[in-house]
């Protein structure tokens, strides 16, 4: 079945590493297959559809049957008659694959669901996977669409859930109405409790989750500034969610001031729904099983959807037999934006972002590289990327010397030199200013040194009973406090050496410090659009903690 497919098409995807010899520096270039992807999604739609022959009352729809998920609902015995949200709650997993198998979800053989502890959960696979295999798949009419969800709530109203989509608007939060809808949408079938055709699915999802809306207030206080900001606004974004709520009128009362379920219901959209797929568009959907996929820096599955809204996730790279199965929930050199909004800490990260947040985001400096998914501090080696001395020569230093006449001459000359590729004139003005540019550098990375010391003299006492969120704060700032003090260790031994000698080294071998321009991050997903801050990364509002 599923081997057949894959007999008929070529690899998707695959990965090519260019500088094998590379360290903290591996880079991975996406090669595009011919026939093109939208093709071999509909190829294997197609087959999927022909030879998998999920039950035929499961053929893809075009929207939600609560009729048909209703029949197909499975109560074993050891279902709860009420889902239990309480963070320590058992995810009732068994019943959920019996449920899906019987909804048409299909599973490659030898496709697993594995947890050590019975909260965490990853794919991994008993068999060995060639690249370009389709190990999953999803029918359309099993998928929580926000496109389909809105006007199934909205015939059910009257007039409640435009009402709150409306207050959601005025509140600055139009970005976020389809993470709305699929958050009512949860609310409701939680509600129906056995009734619900999504009941196993509901009883599945995490209870415990580590990301912002999760803290207490005293773990936020021992944020870092950038992830301070991200998980401020995650919980900004949770109360005015909560807020909005209130005029939905399909919902009870008492479950509208309910908040350990809201913030349940809230964290499985955040981190389970996923956008900006192959043939998705522009629609939010979760995913019931292709969301128990963990993340990873280095990934073997990636998600389509094909023209009828069916699902399908495919290798992107041979997988051994006992290897786990995983996807990117983001840029994986920033471990911050995971840690706010999926509450796990990756520390295979291969860099952070430098933390530098006091450059304004004008045009001209967004042109010079103002991108925290490029300004990295590198975690092993201490490097700089090139980006971080583009953006501090060109915004903090020949925008601040006072000393040199020439100084506003120079920042033209860099910013055209810069947009024309003349990598001579950038590397001249750096050459002329390179102490003062990493002068710069070090007083931030000194600055930011001691506050971390400061936020971790500020936990001491403080019990993890209480903030149970702590030691993952504490890990996380102990990854940036290493990255940063092997970049200090590089600034110290440069600027001391210049002071003794007047060296000249930096300008004879500036790759010692410089990555390669956009090796990490050129696809992404773009820090982009997070409430007005640098933006809301690629990643979509979903996927979880780590995903299951």
């Amino acid at each position: 079945k599923f081997s057949d497919i894959n007999t008929l098409l070529p690899r998707p995807w695959s990965f090519r590493r260019d500088n094998p010899h590379a360290r903290s520096t591996t880079k991975y270039k996406l090669q595009t297959p011919q026939p093109s992807m939208r093709l071999y999604t509909s190829l294997v739609s197609f087959t999927a559809l022909s030879s998998i022959a999920p039950s035929s009352a499961f053929a893809p729809s075009r929207h939600t049957s609560h009729a048909i998920l209703r029949s197909f609902s499975t109560r074993s015995p050891t279902s709860l008659s009420v889902i239990d949200t309480n963070e320590y709650a058992q995810r009732n997993v068994p019943a959920f694959e019996e449920w899906a198998t019987n909804c048409g979800i299909q599973r490659m053989e030898g496709l697993q669901l594995y947890s050590d502890d019975g909260s965490d959960y990853q794919v991994f696979t008993t068999v060995d996977i060639p690249a370009g295999t389709t190990v999953l798949y999803v029918p359309s009419g099993m998928i929580l669409r926000a496109s389909y969800v809105a006007p199934e709530l909205k015939s059910i109203s009257n007039g409640g859930v435009q009402a709150a989509i409306d207050g959601l608007v005025r509140l600055g939060g139009g970005a976020y109405t389809d993470d709305f809808y699929l958050f009512i949408k949860l609310l409701v079938e939680y509600e129906q409790q056995e009734n619900s055709g999504f009941y196993p699915y509901l009883d599945m999802l995490p209870r415990l989750y580590f990301n912002a809306v999760s803290m207490t207030d005293f773990c936020l206080e021992c944020l870092p500034p950038l992830v301070f900001s991200l998980s401020r606004d995650k919980r900004v974004r949770f109360d005015n969610l909560c807020q909005c709520l209130q005029k939905v009128d399909i919902i009870s009362d008492q479950l509208k001031q309910n908040k350990d379920v809201l913030r349940w219901a809230f964290n499985a959209v955040l981190t389970r729904a996923i956008y900006n797929k192959e043939g998705q568009g522009d629609d939010a959907a979760i995913v019931p099983m292709c969301d128990m996929f963990n993340h990873g820096s280095e990934t073997e599955i990636e998600f389509a959807f094909d023209g009828e809204g069916n699902c399908m996730a495919y290798t992107t790279v041979d997988v051994a037999a006992n290897s786990p199965l995983r996807v990117s929930y983001g840029s994986p050199t920033n471990p911050s934006f995971l840690f706010a909004r999926y509450g796990f800490m990756d520390d295979s990260c291969p860099a952070t972002f430098c933390k530098i947040m006091d450059i304004p985001k004008t045009p001209d400096n967004v042109d010079v590289g103002l991108d925290p998914i490029k300004m990295l501090f590198y975690h092993d080696t201490g490097d700089i990327s090139e980006e971080v001395l583009d953006v501090v020569l060109y915004a903090k230093v020949l925008g601040n010397v006072k000393y040199h006449p020439d100084a506003p001459t120079f920042k033209n000359q860099f910013y055209q030199a810069h947009m024309s590729g003349d990598l001579a004139t950038k590397q001249a003005i750096h050459e002329q200013f390179r102490y003062e540019t990493l002068g710069e550098v070090k007083k931030h990375v000194d600055s930011f040194l001691k506050n971390l010391d400061d936020l971790e003299g500020k936990s001491d006492g403080k019990s993890f009973d209480e903030h149970p969120r702590l030691p993952l704060i504490l890990a996380h700032n102990e990854f940036v406090r290493q990255t940063f003090q092997n970049v200090k260790t590089n600034l110290d031994a440069f600027l001391g050496d210049s002071e003794q000698s007047g060296s000249d080294q930096w300008g004879q071998d500036n790759s010692q410090w410089v990555q390669d321009e956009g090796q990490w991050g050129q696809d992404d997903g773009q820090w982009g659009q997070e409430e007005g801050q640098w933006g809301q990364d690629s990643g979509q509002w979903g996927q979880e903690e780590q995903w299951a």
